[in-house]
């Protein structure tokens, strides 16, 4: 008896393993994946004009770090199929900031010539929660705005969101899902660029290291006597 038992609970152990791992296997197959005919590319389109500095620093992105959280940030929609991103997010926003500060001639060359060292923390890329009948786009992230001269930081949030209607037909839904995304990267940058945030950052991190205008005597130079 105690053998037969024994044999009985491997044997529903078994069964249940068998289980499992046919569940798990279906839903592997169920699992959407990237190709080319469910695949978007996000991109800023035309440069976001960054506002006007008193002093105007020259920035460098040191980095984006992805905090979102999400095990597969590449994937934007997981319904019908999947729709997926050609790039991290990370990328792409790092791409949205750099070409909109190089377009205005904000951008360092490298970071040892910056007066101002961004790092970037992404929160959240792609589609917000909605009611099934429409996508809202929303793009979030926050950044440390470092003084190179002085080790002080400043942080700068920046949200940008959108809202396109949904479709019938996969492609037209792609289409709708890949210009909301865009306009809410688009708006996002240009919260950052163009935001109250960062120009309070740059006036406050730039305090006392103000280079004087080129031909003005610095605070050591003695002006020489006016010659005869």
């Amino acid at each position: 008896m105690p053998l037969r038992g024994s044999l009985r609970s491997t044997t529903t152990i078994l069964v249940v393993a068998g289980l499992v791992w046919t569940a798990c296997s279906r839903a592997s197959a169920d699992e959407p994946k990237p190709k080319p005919e469910n695949t978007i590319s996000i991109q800023l389109g035309e440069p976001v004009p960054p506002q006007k500095f008193e002093h105007p620093p020259k920035f460098w992105i040191a980095s984006v770090t992805d905090r979102s959280g999400n095990p597969q940030p590449m994937m934007v929609m997981k319904e019908r199929g999947g729709v997926f991103l050609d790039k991290q997010p990370a990328g792409i926003v790092k791409e949205a900031i750099e070409q909109s500060l190089k377009a205005a001639n904000l951008l360092a060359p490298d970071a040892g010539s910056a007066d101002l060292v961004l790092r970037v923390y992404l929160f959240h890329f792609g589609l917000a929660a909605g009611s099934g009948l429409d996508f809202f786009g929303k793009v979030e992230f926050s950044t440390m705005v470092k003084n190179t001269k002085t080790g002080e930081s400043q942080e700068v949030k920046a949200v940008g969101t959108s809202i396109a209607k949904g479709a019938v037909r996969k492609k037209n839904m792609q289409k709708n899902v890949e210009e909301d995304i865009e306009e809410a990267l688009h708006d996002a940058t240009r919260n950052f660029v163009r935001g109250t945030q960062l120009k309070e950052a740059v006036a406050a991190l730039s305090k006392g290291t103000e280079v004087a205008p080129a031909g003005a005597p610095s605070d050591t130079e003695t002006p020489k006597p006016p010659s005869r």
